[in-house]
């Protein structure tokens, strides 16, 4: 199954790391390390401009990609348990 970040993005369900609202996982320096690492290195999609609620780890084409979602980590939780 497929869930649906927003906009026009869907990802693999099984290619899941995790979701990270953006609040409270980007007070870690690590964190924001990885982030700022993964930007540089060209491994971040942002999904729409409108204010950034949370990240998706996802292993796509051999490597790690990270989804920047408006919707909040509830809400792709929510749509990951359902069967839509």
């Amino acid at each position: 199954m497929y869930l649906h970040l927003g906009s026009d993005v869907v990802i693999l369900k099984t290619s899941i790391i995790g979701i990270f609202d953006l609040d409270t996982s980007t007070i870690s320096k690590n964190t924001r390390n990885y982030l700022a690492l993964a930007e540089r290195e060209g491994r971040v999609v942002t999904v729409s401009y409108e204010l950034p609620r949370s990240f998706v780890a996802a292993y796509e084409d051999g490597g790690i990609k990270i989804y920047i979602s408006q919707l909040s980590s509830q809400t792709l939780l929510k749509r990951c348990a359902s069967n839509y």
